[in-house]
């Protein structure tokens, strides 16, 4: 027997229910496949999202959530009241501001640069080299960082060399964001190239060959095919990241950072970290530290959403 073939317009007069069914019925298996992820991010995202009340609490260990008073803003208050507010301010912005500016221009540089390598031996050893250290752990890496950085370090020694002073590089707060950011750069830059080495595999390749039969260049075509090819890739990638701006890394900052660096490293992630262990009181303070995540939270949110609104109003691309 036939299957009945349903047309777009019967398909619309169905109500909504048996759409949905229906809709299940064939593409079952894909449900089926995110159902993972689902029951992930309910678990670990938005159950846990329950808790953000703690931050209008004077939250109690011994009391529990649901017997903790109110207290409104308090917590947000006495954070912007707080003297380390505008330092964590201004560190985070700029940490964040020159991993953005420095680091997320790299790995477009480098899958530009392998693209126009037509040795295969080569490129794939140049991708290889440049994606190891991004699997190397980030305790061994400080840890590598701390020891090249010594007065006896590799670091000293080069700028020794060249007939610099030694010292450690790490204690001096004029260097200690570079070294961040020069580390960043060097373990993320093969990984995060992936992503645009796949884009730049999908452009249309009859583009290039009617450029050079117009006399186009290898730069021009660069400039006028591969760079507007991967612009849309760009742009969401970008939007992403702006959506995360105050989340710096605070594991690597912890283990890099020393009393003599708090002034130009200590971040809102940092202060969050030691006043939830009471480091700075004496005394775990859950309730100021939720206040500040959740703070952190709205501004990352709400830099997410102006970046996507400039993209959609200037380009054909944007998260929504």
């Amino acid at each position: 027997m036939a299957k009945k073939v349903v047309t777009n317009a019967h398909y619309k007069k169905l109500p909504l229910s048996k759409k949905i069914a229906r809709d299940f019925s064939h593409n079952k298996y894909k449900y089926l496949m995110i159902l993972p992820v689902l029951v992930y991010l309910a678990l670990f995202c938005y159950k846990p999202m329950y808790g953000i009340q703690i931050a209008f609490k004077n939250y109690k260990v011994t009391r529990g959530m649901e017997k903790s008073p109110w207290v409104g803003l308090y917590w947000f208050e006495a954070f912007f009241n707080d003297p380390y507010f505008w330092r964590l301010l201004r560190n985070t912005f700029t940490i964040s501001g020159l991993t953005i500016l420095f680091g997320f221009p790299a790995p477009i540089v480098l899958a530009l640069m392998l693209n126009e390598v037509k040795n295969t031996k080569f490129k794939r050893t140049v991708q290889t080299i440049t994606y190891m250290p991004y699997f190397i752990s980030l305790v061994v890496l400080c840890s590598l960082i701390k020891i090249y950085s010594q007065q006896n370090g590799l670091i000293s020694d080069v700028v020794a060399f060249f007939g610099g002073t030694k010292q450690n590089w790490l204690q001096d707060p004029k260097y200690f964001r570079s070294i961040y950011v020069i580390s960043d750069i060097w373990q993320g830059i093969g990984w995060n190239s992936i992503i645009y080495l796949a884009a730049l595999s999908g452009i249309d390749q009859e583009q290039y060959e009617a450029a050079r039969i117009d006399g186009a260049n290898r730069f021009q075509q660069m400039l006028h095919i591969t760079l507007p090819g991967l612009l849309p890739t760009i742009t969401i990638l970008f939007i992403l990241r702006m959506g995360s701006i105050l989340n710096v890394g605070y594991e690597k900052i912890l283990l890099m950072y020393q009393p003599t660096t708090y002034e130009v490293a200590d971040v809102f992630s940092t202060y969050t970290y030691r006043i939830s262990l009471g480091a700075t009181s004496g005394q775990p303070q859950y309730s100021l530290s939720t206040a500040v995540s959740l703070f952190n939270t709205i501004v990352n949110v709400a830099f997410l959403l102006l970046t996507n609104f400039i993209s959609s109003r200037t380009t054909e691309s944007s998260l929504f």
